[in-house]
């Protein structure tokens, strides 16, 4: 059973090369938000508010696999300079390719640590393949799961505390109601999962982390469940409005300070006992 009174482990802090990760995965998705039409994107992102920068900031960190402190994110400044040198690389691809390349190795070379050799940072433009393609499933399922235990929740609608506290909650009576169900248990397992990476639309941003690590149907259950329309709507497969349903009364549920839970792993471990397969995309 998890400890809820254990010490928290402490995270480490960032190297000066996963601040530059995160400072161009964030800066490129600033960039790609840009308006279209906008011949000055880079500008476009110098007057983006704290908020906006700070949100790029943690999804690029959560896409990239990494948890860090916030102290330990790379500042606004260097998210922006990051950004202003991405859109002038940009820039030179569409009229001069070759000048572009040029220009990139000496960035690179610019950027290379002095210390012991190692992999070369990403270079501009970069998107990082998603971690279902380059991970077994159970470790992206711990890896999303691990940072809710630091998301604190609102105590008057969530009074037993953390994210993961909950979601381990949610999966221990999805168990008792749908022992056998896989992607049933996998949505009540991971269905708050987006609350680590956009708090503002964590079921979308849950729906994009876990895709191609669970089926459809489970990413339906997490994208859908706070959608009441869904649930009830005619339109809805009968089984998959029952689901949205029952997800709904556990989620509500699985609210209760001092209940018994068992741990990430002991989670993962039952639901591997239930593996198969067969289902995924290999894709």
């Amino acid at each position: 059973m998890q400890d809820k009174f254990r010490k928290k482990y402490r995270v480490p802090a960032a190297t000066e090369r996963l601040r530059k990760q995160i400072a161009v995965e964030a800066a490129r998705r600033l960039l790609d938000s840009a308006p279209a039409d906008d011949p000055a994107a880079a500008d476009w992102i110098a007057e983006r508010p704290e908020a906006d920068l700070y949100a790029a900031k943690r999804k690029a960190a959560a896409v990239l696999g990494h948890r860090i402190r916030p102290g330990d994110l790379p500042s606004d400044g260097e998210v922006r300079e990051e950004a202003a040198r991405l859109w002038r690389s940009r820039a030179r691809d569409e009229a001069d390719p070759e000048d572009a390349v040029g220009d990139a190795d000496g960035a690179a070379e610019e950027d290379q640590e002095e210390e012991a050799p190692d992999p070369a940072d990403p270079p501009e433009g970069y998107v990082p393949p998603a971690l279902s393609e380059r991970l077994d499933r159970f470790t992206v399922y711990r890896m999303r799961l691990a940072p809710l235990e630091s998301i604190k929740q609102d105590a008057r609608s969530h009074p037993e505390g953390d994210a993961l506290y909950h979601s381990l909650q949610v999966f221990e009576l999805a168990r008792e109601a749908r022992p056998y169900d896989e992607e049933f248990l996998l949505a009540a397992l991971l269905h708050d999962v987006g609350k680590a990476i956009d708090p503002r639309d964590a079921r979308n941003a849950a729906s994009q982390a876990l895709r191609g690590a669970v089926t459809e149907r489970t990413l339906r259950l997490i994208v859908h469940l706070d959608d009441d329309r869904v649930a009830r709507s005619s339109e809805v497969d009968e089984q998959d409005g029952e689901d949205l349903r029952l997800l709904r009364e556990l989620d509500l549920r699985g609210r209760l300070p001092g209940a018994a839970v068992v741990s990430i792993e002991e989670a993962l471990a039952y639901i591997r006992g239930l593996e198969d397969e067969s289902y995924l995309d290999p894709t």
